[in-house]
């Protein structure tokens, strides 16, 4: 399978499954079937249905399907019109005028509206509760309704990434006549919620009034899979179809039925560090764990040597903002990070806790081969496997943690969707790294109005998180798919995100 290129989302990584149910189907086309599809999931979804408060990638992922926002991506990149049929720009860049689509439907058959247009954009926006629901609408500065088809969004100041961050799930349009929005799923996309079991499984159904390409597969059914020990019997026993993001190990021992799809996971794995809580308050520890690690040696022992390693918070995919200079910047160097400890005052070591997602085997693999590396400068780090929900509440939220292993992805095509969470003031910044001039270096870059001055400094950034070493960066992780031959379709895409409608069923 080609390799698609930037597929960018707190990262934070999850494993999907699909089981398809085979109905009629006209040879290798992508013919209409009402055929049932089941994915796994490694954990459960959120508990809000509400696409603008969505945290977890795993849940964004499947959200990709049911709801839209103006505009959305594919797989190569682009971003296309969704809700919205074409849009302008002013010359000063700070009005979007949008025409929405001409009879787009919602989910529950009414007529997507120009006042639902503004009420979304105004919702992402609002910031009465101190940060704006979705971040990276602080910088609009109105939404008009110009008439009964057209919306204008001011913005504050010129903004390079606006388009890309109204492609993003987080900026999904739903009806304003939505009283329960946590609990009533209402958007626009390919398919619609039907139902859901806590721990169970999620439910969702073909929408058969789609303003663009119909879904393939009638239904899908998203099934809880926790035990990631049991994904290859799964597969192998003819109850899962498809399971993106399988190990090598679990890829090797597939049967005959399965062809494996490489691409990359396009996330920022490391070992985060809290930079708060000692002694990863102190930059030399910080660069001593740096030093003590062997990435090349990780990607051997956890992906057979697939994977591209990083240096910082930026991978391959991101084309001109990824510097692959930056990996080399802490070379093995043992005694290094051994004079550093000392430095810091931790002569003989030290111990402290990684805690791990147990769900994600790839995170936990790597984990153990770091703690292995780090006794080399007699640090012990133990490792703690957790919950994902109590991932996101004790680490991501609380931030009542030493050190982790995660993913961490973008959820837009944009620097800025990597870059911002480490900025002093973020709510996301669960590492809590505080640095001037990396506050400096981010906040040029969204001032800059010349392409290349605001390319520079992400690339600044970048630099300060690396010699800083705020955290412990490793890889961006090869995916690898497990696609059952009766099926195919899969697209990989430059986002962290699942898209079930292009799935179809082969004849056999």
């Amino acid at each position: 399978m080609k390799r698609k290129g930037m597929k960018l989302l707190l990262s934070i990584v999850v494993l999907t499954t699909l089981t398809i149910a085979l109905s009629a189907c006209s040879g290798d086309k992508q013919g209409e079937d009402s055929s049932q599809i089941t994915i796994g999931i490694p954990q459960d979804m959120e508990d809000s249905l509400d696409p603008n408060k969505a945290v977890a990638a795993g849940t964004k992922e499947v959200y990709f399907n049911m709801f839209e926002g103006l505009l959305k991506p594919d797989s190569d990149g682009n971003l296309n019109p969704a809700v919205a049929s074409d849009y302008k720009i002013s010359d000063d860049r700070l009005t979007y005028t949008f025409t929405l689509r001409d009879g787009i439907r919602f989910h529950d058959g009414t007529t997507v509206t120009v006042e639902d247009i503004k009420f979304s954009i105004d919702k992402c926006a609002d910031a009465s509760n101190g940060d704006p629901l979705v971040p990276a609408f602080s910088n609009v500065e109105s939404v008009n309704i110009v008439d009964e088809s057209t919306v204008e969004i001011v913005l504050k100041s010129a903004d390079a990434d606006f388009l890309a961050n109204l492609a993003t799930v987080d900026a999904a349009i739903t009806p304003a006549s939505n009283n329960d929005p946590d609990q009533t799923a209402i958007g626009t996309g390919p398919y619609k919620f039907v139902s859901r079991s806590p721990q169970e499984n999620f439910i969702l159904e073909k929408f058969d009034d789609y303003w663009g390409e119909p879904a393939k597969i009638e239904q899908v059914i998203l099934k809880v899979c926790a035990n990631t020990d049991s994904i290859v019997m799964d597969l192998n026993g003819g109850s899962v179809d498809m399971f993106a993001r399988v190990t090598p190990a679990q890829a090797g021992q597939l049967n005959g039925q399965f062809e494996v799809l490489e691409g990359t996971m396009n996330l920022v794995q490391a070992m985060y560090l809290n930079n708060a809580a000692a002694p990863f308050d102190d930059v030399r520890v910080r660069q001593a764990l740096c030093y003590a690690v062997d990435k090349e040696e990780i990607l051997l022992m956890v992906s057979d040597g697939k994977g591209t390693q990083i240096g910082s918070s930026m991978f391959p995919a991101f084309g001109k903002y990824y510097m692959p200079e930056l990996n080399d910047v802490y070379k093995k160097d043992i005694e290094k990070a051994k004079e550093l400890l000392a430095d810091a005052g931790y002569p003989d070591g030290f111990s402290f806790t990684v805690k791990v997602p147990s769900n994600y085997t790839q995170h936990v693999d790597t984990a153990q081969v770091l703690a292995e590396q780090l006794k080399a400068i007699n640090v012990d780090a133990q490792i703690e496997l957790i919950e994902w929900d109590s991932w996101l509440s004790d680490v991501y939220a609380d931030r009542n943690y030493e050190a982790t292993v995660v993913g961490v992805d973008a959820a837009s095509l944009t620097a800025s969707a990597l870059l911002m969470r480490f900025t002093s003031t973020a709510g996301n910044n669960f590492i809590n790294f505080n640095s001037p001039a990396y506050d400096t270096a981010f906040a040029n870059a969204q001032a800059a109005l010349e392409e290349a001055d605001q390319t520079e400094y992400y690339k600044e950034c970048e630099r300060v998180l690396t010699e800083e070493a705020a955290n412990v960066y490793i890889q961006d992780i090869a995916e690898l798919v497990a696609l059952n031959k009766k099926y195919a379709g899969y697209e990989f895409y430059p986002l962290y995100v699942q898209d079930f409608s292009k799935l179809y069923i082969v004849e056999e």
